[in-house]
């Protein structure tokens, strides 16, 4: 018997930690996003010259390891895109829908980094 949840079809396996891992992946299920990847990536790398912290490009790995996990898992996928529509959706930080959509990203984010952190 599995210990893991039952998260439905994933499209993927859960790719490993490691950066070539991670953009293979999301090369496979989100190709429309390696731009923002590599943008992410060179950012970090800016950061992490600038400063002489590797922290920064962690905090890379981490963050684009959970986005495959989002992308990956439609569940997870399909509870992201209805928050983020319903962010856009509202008429500002004021509307009650826009805290609502962002508790939702945050739920939808703690829950992929929780994923891939175990």
């Amino acid at each position: 018997m599995s210990t893991q949840p039952d998260h439905g079809q994933e499209l993927i396996p859960r790719p490993e930690r490691t950066p070539e891992a991670v953009r293979v992946a999301l090369a496979r299920i989100a190709p429309h996003r390696l731009g923002e990847l590599e943008r992410h990536k060179e950012q970090a790398l800016t950061a992490a010259i600038a400063d002489g912290k590797i922290g920064h490009l962690q905090h890379w790995l981490t963050y684009w390891h959970a986005q495959v996990e989002i992308e990956r898992r439609p569940d997870l996928s399909a509870r992201y895109r209805t928050a983020l529509a319903a962010v856009h959706a509202t008429d500002g930080r004021d509307d009650p829908a826009f805290r609502s959509g962002m508790n939702e990203l945050t739920a939808v984010e703690a829950e992929a980094q929780q994923a891939v952190s175990a």
